[in-house]
């Protein structure tokens, strides 16, 4: 109290100085004791001319100012939106553009990236078969092309490590070596199915690259920028050339808050797009979605809501490479006190990868085996599996079906399928989901609308990418022809011009300059056949013959026949499979005799000497009858012996 009343005591006595000297001055000035101040020159105000005056008060002065800025803001907006005056129009350089696969089609992506002297080769990916190619595992591209200037390669350039992007690296380094650039994590997943195939030496090819530092690759300078995908430490390609600058952005999802705090390099996109870029290829996976893929972090309050209310164990199933949907549900495993088990090997293997080079961590001592489920309790499990796209070889198929050598699936058990069918698969992910819910588990899956989200970009991010490339020429690339066209319309639509849009297909080759953008020519493309089992390629005849086997079924025939007087020897024996039913087969046999008999009848008598001939004209009659009668085009087998 006593400092309050010090302090008002000060503030006060300082009023009361302020009014004594303010009541000094005024008398001072009454008294006319103060000096007056001294006299200053007034400078002359500068003569308006009359008619300027006139102008600028109505306003007509202003006006043509107003218009010379708008003119100038017209020509800034332009400048900015179309960077291509900083192309070199005098250049004779060219780009040239190959898709070898990955268009028309999810999957199997490859690109080559050619100048006069030298190639690049963008990513090197598989696909799956359908239904109909039995007995193969995957497709790859047909290395023809390669092969074709295999001398002015000078590497190989990866995006990221998803399978449609490198599953094929095996397959073409068996054949050819080239130098391969990319980030940490694809190179290290190369690198575990060089050794798988025992081809570790190959190894020594892998080159790991810095983003946003450009390195020359030959002619080339190439730069990677990080973009957000669906899997860890994805990448958009800078190619510099004499031509012109070109962006091809692989996979790719404008993420703004992804679970590594590392978004799109939107900054050293906009870069380029100011520089001047004169092509851009871009992934149209999504290009019929509107508005903005949902960020990765919206899977995470889901995942925490299914845990929270779990009562047994809790299995979750997505693809091995998303790496971050895994992490997030790992993370609420141990917040939650849960054991985790990692079951499936691509799965084991992507994350024990991801762990060692430190992109994601987690106490080791919080994994276990599966052997060592069994010892806890329902409610301290986590089971980290593949098979979400409903694989009959994976792990929770065959939980599923009580074939699993540990694990089975109980009643308690909340099954999360955090994935997307990929086209083709939805009969397969509806099989499994049946038989998830005849064993009496709950299974999350469509029921929940944030249980995944897509790692490709939707129209809106799309329109951003646009944006910021400002590119002279668009190609769509990845995905399917309505796809790629859906996303041109885009590209239109955010200036491009119409003429300078083009929907590739796999082979096409399209040249480019700062002045033109045209086809060229038409490489041999198309897929190879794989056996994953043997790892090693089947022939297309070979694939063919299972599809009519298997659709129109079989006819063997075994006959002898006499030269002299051109009959039968003997009853042939006929054996036919897919093609009539079992107690049919005594009057198919008949039918095929009596067609014999015709058929020698009145066959030319020279015919007999050639015995492949006779083969093939057999075949001919055998299979017009199974047409006319059965509408049935078999595969025929015939075995004649002449005596």
């Amino acid at each position: 109290m006593e400092e309050i009343n010090k302090e008002e005591q000060i503030v006060v006595s300082t009023q009361e100085n302020e009014t004594t000297n303010q009541n000094n001055d005024n008398q001072n000035i009454e008294s006319g004791d103060t000096k007056k101040p001294p006299f200053k020159k007034r400078k002359p105000k500068p003569k308006v001319p009359k008619e300027n005056f006139v102008n600028q008060t109505k306003g007509e002065g202003w006006i043509t100012d107003l218009k010379k800025a708008y003119l100038i803001n017209e020509k800034i907006h332009r400048d900015r939106l179309n960077p291509h005056y900083k192309l070199n129009l005098n250049t004779n350089a060219k780009l040239r553009i190959t898709p070898l696969g990955g268009l028309g089609e999810i999957g199997g992506n490859m690109m080559v990236i050619e100048t006069e002297n030298q190639a690049l080769i963008v990513d090197v990916g598989m696909s799956f078969p359908d239904e109909q190619m039995h007995g193969v595992d995957i497709l790859i591209p047909d290395f023809t092309y390669i092969r074709e200037i295999k001398d002015k390669i000078v590497g190989i350039i990866i995006t990221h490590g998803h399978e449609d992007h490198i599953g094929a690296m095996p397959y073409l380094f068996k054949e050819m070596q080239f130098p391969v650039y990319g980030t940490s994590l694809p190179l290290e997943m190369i690198g575990s199915k060089f050794d798988e195939h025992k081809m570790r030496e190959h190894r020594g090819y892998f080159r790991a690259i810095q983003k946003r530092t450009p390195i020359k690759i030959g002619e080339f300078e190439v730069e990677w920028m990080h973009i957000t995908h669906s899997i860890i430490d994805s990448s958009c390609i800078a190619v510099k050339t004499e031509a012109g600058t070109m962006i091809h952005t692989g996979d790719f999802k404008i993420d703004h808050t992804p679970i590594d705090g590392f978004p799109t390099d939107l900054h050293r996109l906009a870069y380029y797009g100011e520089e001047g870029v004169l092509l851009l290829t871009s992934d149209s996976t999504n290009s019929h979605s509107p508005g903005f893929t949902r960020t990765e972090k919206t899977v995470g309050p889901t995942f925490d809501r299914i845990f929270s209310n779990a009562k047994g164990r809790v299995i979750m199933s997505t693809f091995s490479s998303n790496i971050h949907r895994v992490a997030q549900a790992i993370e609420k495993a141990l917040l939650y006190n849960r054991k985790i088990c990692v079951i499936g090997r691509s799965m084991e293997k992507n994350l024990e990868l991801a762990m060692n080079l430190g992109y994601i961590k987690f106490p080791k001592d919080q994994f276990i085996e599966a052997h060592e489920v069994n010892k806890y309790n329902d409610k301290e499990i986590l089971i980290v599996t593949t098979g979400s796209q409903g694989e009959s070889m994976s792990a929770l198929y065959r939980m599923a079906i009580h074939e699993h050598r540990h694990i089975k699936i109980k009643p308690d058990d909340q099954i999360i399928l955090s994935a997307k069918a990929i086209p083709g698969n939805e009969g397969s992910v509806s099989e499994i989901i049946n038989h998830l819910l005849k064993a009496g588990a709950k299974v999350a899956y469509q029921d929940y609308p944030d249980i995944h989200v897509s790692g490709h970009a939707a129209q809106e991010e799309q329109k951003l990418m646009l944006r910021l490339v400002k590119p002279k020429f668009f190609l769509p690339v990845h995905g399917e022809y309505n796809h790629a066209l859906k996303h041109g319309q885009t590209g239109i639509d955010c200036g491009v011009l119409e003429r300078n849009v083009y929907i590739m297909s796999d082979g096409e080759q399209i040249e480019v300059t700062p002045k033109y953008l045209k086809k060229v020519k038409t490489v041999k493309t198309g897929k190879v056949y794989i056996d994953n089992q043997l790892n090693h390629k089947i022939s297309d005849d070979v694939v063919l013959d299972r599809q009519t086997m298997a659709k129109e079924g079989v006819v063997m025939i075994v006959a002898q026949i006499n030269e002299n007087d051109r009959t039968l020897a003997q009853r042939p024996k006929v054996s036919s499979f897919g093609l009539v039913s079992d107690k049919q087969d005594k009057f198919f046999s008949k039918e095929i005799e009596d067609l014999l008999t015709t058929f020698l009848e009145n066959i030319k008598p020279g015919i007999l000497k050639n015995n492949r001939i006779l083969e093939d004209e057999l075949r001919k009659v055998v299979r017009k009858h199974c047409t006319r009668k059965y509408k049935k085009y078999p595969m025929i087998v015939p075995t004649i012996f002449v005596q």
